[in-house]
C-alpha cells in the first residue's frame, strides 16, 4: 500500500491519486494528514504538499486538486521523454510534473465545463480540447504519467513487487438501426421507394425490393457473422441497440416488432447488450426512463451500459441522468471524427461531479476509434497503419483498446471495403506480441 502525506484530503485528491495508483498501476493508496502516521510506514510512502519533509519520496502539490469549482487554470505545455505533459514543477521533485493534477484536469473533463464552441449536434469537439491545440491527442498520456510515477517509485523502492496489468480490447458493436429494407412498416418503405424514384438509385430500389421479397439478405443484417467472431474471441462484444422512437435524428426499428426483439434476445445469448440513448432522451430523463424500462424489459435483467446517440455529451446533466437511472456504464466519452484519448486515458474511471465535488458511481469507459474515422485513410494499408498506432499506443501501457463499429460496417458495400480485416486485427491483437 501507498501512504501519502498531504496538508488536506480533499475529494479531488483522493480521485486522482486513486485512478493512477489503484485503477491503472494496481496499488492501494491511503492517505495521512500526521507527519507520525507517515514516518511510521515501513512501505511505500511519498509526501504530495507544497514543501517537503525531507529527504521522502516527494511531489510538490499544485492548487487544483485543493480548489472547489472551476477557475481560470494558467496550462503551459512541456515536452517529457516521448510524451507531453503540464503543471511543470521543477527538478528538485521526483517528478518534473505533477501529474495527478493533470491527470485531474484530463479525467473530469474541466475543459468541457469552460466556454467553447459547439459543433452542429451540440458536442464538444476534438479540435477544441487541449489535447488536440497541443499535439497529445494521439497517446494516452495519463497512462504514460502514471507509468513513469511507478518507474520513478520503483527506484526508490526497489523492494516493492507493483502487479502488472495486461493489454485487452473492449469491441463495441454500434446498432442504429438493426435493418436497411426489412421491419420499416409500410409508410417507411414507401417513403424510401419514392426517394429512389425521385434520385434515380434504382440499384438500392432493386436491392430493397429483392429483400423485402425474401430473396436476398439485408445489408444491414450482420450479426450472424458478428456471432461467428464472438465465439472465437476470448473477449466479449458489447451491443448498444437503439429503441427510441422514430424521430429526426434516429431511424432504427420500431421496439414493438417482434422479430427485432427476438434479434436483441438472440445476441444477448451470446455477447453483452446496452442501450444506444435516443438523440432527445439525452436531456429528457422520463424519455430516458422509459427507453431504459423498454430495454430491460426485453433482456430480462438490468440494464448496465449505455451509450449516447451521436456520442453526444452534456457535462454534467448527460451523466447525472445516467446515475439517476443506476445506469453503472457508459461508453460515450470519445470523439466521432477524430481518433485519440478524449479523456487522455486507456484506463475506466469514474466520473467525477465538478459542481458538486463528489466521485460518483458511474464508470466511464472512453472509447479511441470509430470506424467513421478510418474512413479518411483511402488505402486500407493506410487505415491498417493508423489502427496499429492506435493499438500500439494501448499496449505500450498495457490498457483497455475500445473501438466502435457499427453492424452495417461489416456489409459487402465499396464504402466498408476492408473493415472485415481491420475489425480481425484487432480481434487478433491481443495474441501478438
Amino acid at each position: 500500500m501507498l501512504l501519502v502525506y498531504t496538508h488536506k484530503i480533499s475529494p479531488r485528491l483522493k480521485y486522482a491519486f486513486k485512478h493512477i495508483c489503484t485503477r491503472v498501476l494496481g496499488i492501494q493508496v491511503s492517505f495521512t494528514t500526521k507527519i507520525e502516521e507517515f514516518i511510521a510506514h515501513d512501505s511505500l510512502k511519498m509526501s504530495y504538499t507544497k514543501q517537503q519533509l525531507g529527504s521522502e519520496f516527494f511531489i510538490k502539490s499544485h492548487d487544483i486538486l485543493f480548489e472547489q469549482g472551476l477557475s481560470d487554470i494558467d496550462i503551459n505545455m512541456h515536452d517529457w521523454g516521448n510524451t507531453k505533459c503540464f503543471f511543470y514543477l521543477g527538478e528538485k521533485c521526483a517528478m518534473p510534473f505533477d501529474i495527478f493534477s493533470a491527470s485531474f484536469y484530463l479525467l473530469s473533463r474541466y475543459e468541457e465545463y469552460l466556454p467553447h464552441v459547439k459543433d452542429e449536434y451540440g458536442r464538444f469537439t476534438a479540435t477544441e480540447s487541449l489535447a488536440f491545440k497541443k499535439g497529445f491527442l494521439h497517446q494516452p498520456v495519463v497512462d504514460i504519467w502514471a507509468y513513469k510515477f511507478k518507474a520513478a517509485l520503483q527506484k526508490q523502492f526497489p523492494e516493492f513487487e507493483f502487479p502488472n496489468r495486461s493489454y485487452k480490447i473492449n469491441p463495441i458493436i454500434d446498432v442504429p438501426s438493426a435493418y436497411s429494407y426489412k421491419l420499416k412498416g409500410i409508410m417507411r418503405t414507401l417513403g424510401g421507394t419514392v426517394k429512389d424514384l425521385a434520385r434515380f438509385r434504382f440499384r438500392s430500389l432493386y436491392a430493397r425490393f429483392m429483400v423485402l421479397l425474401g430473396f436476398r439478405h439485408d445489408p444491414f443484417d450482420t450479426f450472424k457473422y458478428l456471432i461467428n467472431r464472438q465465439k472465437t474471441s476470448q473477449f466479449k462484444f458489447l451491443f448498444f441497440f437503439l429503441i427510441g422512437d422514430y424521430s429526426t435524428y434516429d431511424k432504427g426499428i420500431n421496439p414493438n416488432k417482434k422479430k427485432f426483439v427476438s434479434l436483441i434476445k438472440h445476441i444477448g445469448d451470446y455477447s453483452r447488450v446496452g442501450l444506444k440513448i435516443s438523440y432527445f432522451a439525452l436531456e429528457d430523463e422520463l424519455l430516458l426512463k422509459k427507453e431504459k424500462q423498454r430495454m430491460e424489459d426485453i433482456l430480462n435483467y438490468n440494464l448496465k451500459a449505455s451509450r449516447q446517440s451521436f456520442s453526444k455529451l452534456n457535462l454534467p446533466e448527460t451523466y447525472r441522468n445516467l446515475i439517476a437511472l443506476e445506469i453503472q456504464e457508459d461508453y460515450s466519452m470519445g470523439y466521432v471524427n477524430h481518433i485519440g484519448f478524449r479523456a487522455g486515458s486507456c484506463t475506466p474511471f469514474l466520473f467525477y461531479d465538478l459542481d458538486y465535488e463528489v466521485q460518483t458511481p458511474l464508470k466511464i469507459i472512453p472509447y479511441h476509434l470509430m470506424d467513421f474515422t478510418l474512413l479518411k485513410h483511402k488505402s486500407l494499408l493506410d487505415k491498417k497503419k493508423v489502427l496499429n498506432e492506435v493499438i500500439r499506443e494501448v499496449k505500450e501501457v498495457n490498457g483497455e483498446f475500445v473501438p466502435i463499429f457499427h453492424n452495417y460496417t461489416f456489409a459487402d458495400s465499396k464504402t466498408w471495403q476492408g473493415f472485415k480485416d481491420l475489425f480481425n486485427l484487432i480481434l487478433d491483437s491481443p495474441n501478438e506480441v
